[in-house]
């Protein structure tokens, strides 16, 4: 697997980054069964950015925690279905890996968020990551049961790797 992250801004995290998006990314794959090995983009930006990108892309003009740009189509979520003829789109012709899609995450409501729950960074930047994991293996949360089925798989990603809410990294 290779995770690529940038990040463009001058915050520092008092935790590993690049080891904490693959620990995260590794469990939500592993838990949905990804029979790929893949290729993810992880950019750190501050809430300018994000909130360029939220515009640009999204149509909606103000700043988020996260953005998912998922590559593949998915009929059903965590079902890595992938027909022969479109093969090119989403393997990387060096690698044969599975490019599944990019993450955008502010540092700034990493911080602003991890104060208004009581938790570590930590703990809010393996969520946002586990969440937006989730949405490149196909999962959304417009429905209340959607949101419902995201949040248990969000908890026991993070369970599974004793990222909680009680963590005193802050």
């Amino acid at each position: 697997m290779t995770f690529y992250v940038e990040n463009e801004t001058a915050e520092r995290f008092p935790f590993p980054v690049e080891e904490t998006v693959k620990q995260v990314a590794e469990k939500v794959l592993d838990m949905e069964n990804c029979p790929y090995e893949v290729q993810i983009n992880v950019l750190l930006t501050d809430n300018e950015g994000i909130h360029s990108f939220n515009k640009e892309y999204r149509g909606i003009d103000r700043e988020t925690d996260v953005l998912s740009f998922p590559n593949l189509d998915f009929e059903k979520e965590g079902e890595f279905l992938i027909d022969e003829d479109e093969e090119a789109d989403y393997f990387d012709p060096d690698t044969g890996e599975l490019i599944l899609g990019d993450i955008i995450i502010s540092v700034d409501k990493v911080k602003e968020q991890s104060e208004s729950y009581g938790h570590s960074l930590k703990r809010e930047f393996a969520f946002l990551i586990a969440h937006s994991m989730l949405h490149l293996c196909g999962y959304d949360h417009m429905e209340e049961a959607e949101a419902a089925v995201m949040e248990q798989k969000q908890e026991e990603v993070l369970g599974a790797l004793n990222i909680t809410r009680d963590e005193c990294e802050k």
